[in-house]
């Protein structure tokens, strides 16, 4: 397995690593677990590593497409099967394919900051700044924005002012961005769609600065305890909860059916066709639902164990008795 890096989300060392070496482990198969740190020659290097000691099955979360399709065609030379893990590989050959329904989160996000904007009573049309994550790397960002402004697009009381693409998800362009898309609005803004927690924690950071932060809603992704605090603040009115644990199941019990050359489907995954976006290769995916998070129901994440009371709760005791969570 390897991951792409350790920026764009805390995810991948905080529980898709952990998840999928126990799973494996669990099963009996000995697993080679690395992060690229989002260096694309590490990446490479990693993979030609594991392809070189006889991997029997390649899992890769691509740092970039380029480089990925470049690791898949590696592999499938040498006879290793591949899963694209959480990012489709645009452009490279894996047969396989395990992620969450990534257009449809967009459309949660979405219609989210529409029902934050609804609860604040903001004037129609909503001055909305919009976000988006590494559009330029990742065919997953590239379906959150189509899945958003399909939901955005289409209600006369939003209006886009501004489409801001935070390249590479490297969060420490956030800020700068969104500053400089507030200023070009005059400093007003009515909601914002931030495509992970990470961006949304950055443009919350400026809201602050202004005074706004907590009266406007901000939307987001993943679920961290950071996500999650800034919710019960009330800095953060969404985020999106995906099942780490079951995205790294359903990876697990595919790769460990192909190692012993088993069909899928009698290891409970059930495969359905899924087209690359290049257009160029049909694979065989998996694809796991979300959920949206608000104040009123961020004890889910807690209940399911993706997060821990004591790290949530943290200088947030109040709050989260208010949520019902006890720490």
């Amino acid at each position: 397995m390897i991951l792409p890096d350790t920026t764009s989300s805390t995810r991948y060392t905080e529980f898709d690593a952990p998840l999928l070496g126990k799973a494996f482990s669990a099963a009996g198969i000995k697993s080679d677990i690395q992060n690229a740190g989002g260096d694309k020659s590490k990446f490479a290097s990693i993979a030609q590593s594991m392809i070189g000691e006889g991997v029997k099955v390649l899992l890769i979360d691509s740092i970039d497409a380029p480089s990925g399709a470049a690791v898949e065609s590696s592999a499938k030379a040498a006879g290793v099967k591949v899963i694209d893990y959480d990012r489709v590989n645009l452009g490279g050959s894996a047969d396989y394919y395990v992620s969450f329904d990534n257009e449809k989160i967009g459309e949660l996000q979405g219609q989210g900051l529409i029902d934050g904007l609804k609860a604040d009573k903001a004037p129609s049309p909503a001055d909305v700044i919009e976000m988006d994550g590494g559009t330029d790397v990742d065919n997953n960002a590239v379906l959150f924005k189509q899945g958003a402004q399909k939901v955005l697009k289409a209600d006369s009381s939003v209006k886009i002012v501004s489409d801001v693409v935070v390249k590479g998800w490297t969060v420490s362009l956030a800020a700068p961005a969104f500053t400089q898309a507030l200023t070009a609005n005059g400093g007003k803004v009515d909601g914002v769609y931030a495509a992970n927690d990470d961006i949304a924690n950055a443009v919350i950071g400026v809201l602050k600065t202004k005074g706004l932060n907590g009266k406007i809603p901000v939307t987001g992704q993943d679920s961290g305890v950071e996500g999650l605090q800034n919710i019960l603040r009330g800095d953060q009115y969404m985020t999106i909860y995906k099942s780490y644990a079951a995205e790294a199941a359903a990876a697990s019990k595919l790769a460990i059916a192909l190692i012993k050359g088993q069909d899928p489907t009698t290891a409970g995954v059930t495969l359905t066709p899924f087209t690359d976006p290049t257009g160029h290769r049909t694979l065989q995916a998996y694809l796991l639902p979300a959920q949206i998070i608000t104040k009123a129901n961020v004890k889910t994440v807690v209940t399911a164990g993706q997060v821990t009371a004591a790290a949530l709760c943290a200088g947030l005791t109040a709050q989260c008795k208010a949520a019902g969570i006890s720490s």
